[in-house]
């Protein structure tokens, strides 16, 4: 059973995204222990933007250091795109705990852009909430997808 961690900058508000990603991480329990590592995004205005964006990687390396045995993933709307399948590759090919990290905002620094794999839901830009529904329910159609469970088609 993986391990599967993710990282989101700010807490998801709306109702319907909290009840969406409920569901699929109770999808997920029979297949994988997913974790939610929830991180205060920075208050920030034009004319402190960066060092608000220095201090949220100050925070997400926090963390990830201690998973420093996982398989890293920033989801990143530069990063690779991968079909369904390319992406339950992935998931199958690691034996370590993996790690997705979900930027706030502004996105994710430089710094962790040039350090770790950067994948990519699509080439649009979603709202954190959306993200992390989106990917939640990619992570269970790459498990299913491993299984040989009837959900992909």
């Amino acid at each position: 059973m993986p391990d599967i961690i993710i990282i989101a900058l700010g807490k998801i508000k709306e109702k319907y995204w909290i009840a969406a990603a409920e569901e699929y991480l109770k999808r997920l329990r029979p297949y994988a222990r997913v974790r939610i590592v929830e991180l205060t995004p920075e208050p920030f205005n034009k004319s402190s933007a960066s060092i608000a964006k220095q201090k949220e990687a100050d925070k997400i390396n926090k963390v990830l250091e201690k998973y420093s045995d996982a398989t890293v993933f920033l989801m990143d709307e530069r990063g690779s795109e991968m079909t369904s399948l390319e992406f339950s590759e992935q998931l199958d090919k690691n034996s370590q705990p993996l790690v997705f990290v979900i930027g706030g905002s502004l996105g994710l620094a430089p710094e962790l852009l040039n350090k770790y794999r950067k994948i990519s839901l699509s080439k649009l830009t979603f709202l954190h909430e959306a993200a992390r529904v989106i990917l939640l329910e990619q992570i269970y159609r790459g498990i299913t997808i491993i299984k040989g469970k009837d959900y992909h088609h």
